[in-house]
């Protein structure tokens, strides 16, 4: 039996019309065999699976809704792709290749990868930081500093953390780390395993010779439930409750 190169996991919250759009993506890409694994967290039409049948797709649908890290550990459980990519269903590629990142996990000491991510106009996103402290957190907020932790030219970077919407790992990498911790519903799930790549002597890369368009919808600026998830999430992250 041939199994796929990638296994792509997309978790859709009534998210059908932008997920159209980056099956549209992956449908051009040409350098890879891949699976797209799509867990289904909350009831929606599913018109727009059923329009994509041309695509190697496996539907997973909860019975309730789950966090983000258990619904990409529910994924990897089925995925049979070498290489595991937590893809986020705003995420729009520019150029239909995935194979540089995958080179780039070749790299010895390398955990996990991402891309370049800015916005649709072009300005850089603030997805690749170093590991948040009180201290960095209280400026962020009370004194909105907003600079970037790193600058880059078209060199790959090692970082502390990539933030979740854009992830490839090894797939023996992401069984050896234990997968994304449960603990965490939503947010800081991308801090939390790159940290323990880290610890298990493992880097965190960045490749931004590919880059990807990052369409954001910011929920935690705009619901109170949201909000309180990343609240939580912080602080299980900075005194490890």
């Amino acid at each position: 039996m041939m199994y796929p190169e990638v296994s792509f996991s997309i978790i859709s919250h009534g998210q059908g019309e932008i997920i159209c759009n980056l099956l549209d993506d992956l449908r051009k890409l040409k350098d890879v065999s891949y699976e797209i694994i799509l867990t289904v967290n909350i009831r929606e039409s599913m018109n727009y699976v059923f329009q994509s049948r041309d695509l190697p797709i496996k539907v997973l649908e909860n019975k309730k809704c789950k966090g983000f890290g258990a619904n990409h550990n529910s994924a990897f459980a089925e995925a049979q792709g070498h290489y595991f990519v937590v893809l986020n269903p705003d995420i729009r590629l520019i150029t239909p290749e995935i194979k540089p990142l995958i080179d780039a996990l070749g790299i010895a000491g390398t955990g996990v990868c991402g891309p370049k991510v800015i916005s649709p106009s072009g300005d850089l996103e603030d997805h690749a930081r170093k590991f948040p402290t009180i201290k960095s957190l209280f400026s962020r907020i009370l004194f909105d500093v907003r600079e970037p932790d790193y600058t880059w030219d078209n060199d790959s970077i090692t970082v502390d953390w990539i933030a979740g919407m854009f992830m490839i790992f090894h797939s023996n990498i992401f069984k050896l780390v234990g997968g994304f911790n449960e603990k965490y519903f939503m947010y800081y799930e991308d801090v939390d395993i790159c940290f323990r790549l880290k610890n298990l002597g493992l880097k965190t890369v960045v490749l931004p010779s590919v880059t990807v368009i990052h369409e954001a919808r910011r929920s935690s600026h705009k619901k109170l439930n949201y909000l309180g998830w990343h609240i939580r999430s912080t602080i299980r992250y900075l005194f490890g409750i």
